[in-house]
């Protein structure tokens, strides 16, 4: 099954539900792990909307991505008690130790970096997540440990 058929089968599911679009995508990008552009119009035509309508739903939100994220994707929470404990510092150590910007992937194709809006672990923040696995409490010396050691399960 190539990536339009498995997009078009996912959207399909969800065409007779209010608002299906959003958990069509959802579903998509968990199957791909991306929204890839070939699969806009298809998905478009399932929703009876334009191309542009479901472009932009997929360029409004930051969680989706159009393009594949490297093997690693690595968030930092961005939220209040988060950036209270130092999370913006941290991201930009992230920054340099990943060699890619937010929303950016790096160059070996090995980490995306993306701010998330609270992991839910206020009280021990600041909070990062590797390949949806959280981790509190986090230092720059505890995020390379913990990125080294993603990589090399990886």
């Amino acid at each position: 099954m190539n990536n339009l058929d498995i997009a078009t089968s996912i959207a399909a599911a969800h065409t007779n539900v209010p608002g299906g679009l959003l958990p069509a995508l959802h579903g998509i990008q968990d199957a791909l792990g991306h929204v890839p552009s070939d699969v806009v119009p298809a998905v478009a035509e399932q929703f009876n909307l334009s191309r542009a309508e479901v472009h932009g739903v997929v360029s409004y939100y930051h969680h989706f991505r159009s393009t594949p994220a490297g093997r690693l994707l690595v968030q930092v929470c961005s939220a209040e008690a988060c950036k209270a404990m130092g999370a913006d510092a941290l991201l930009e150590h992230a920054k340099k130790h990943l060699g890619c910007d937010v929303h950016g992937t790096s160059a070996d194709g090995q980490y995306s970096l993306e701010p998330v809006f609270c992991l839910g672990l206020c009280a021990s923040s600041p909070a990062i997540a590797v390949n949806d696995e959280v981790h509190a409490r986090i230092t720059p010396a505890l995020f390379d440990d913990i990125v080294e050691e993603a990589r090399q399960a990886s």
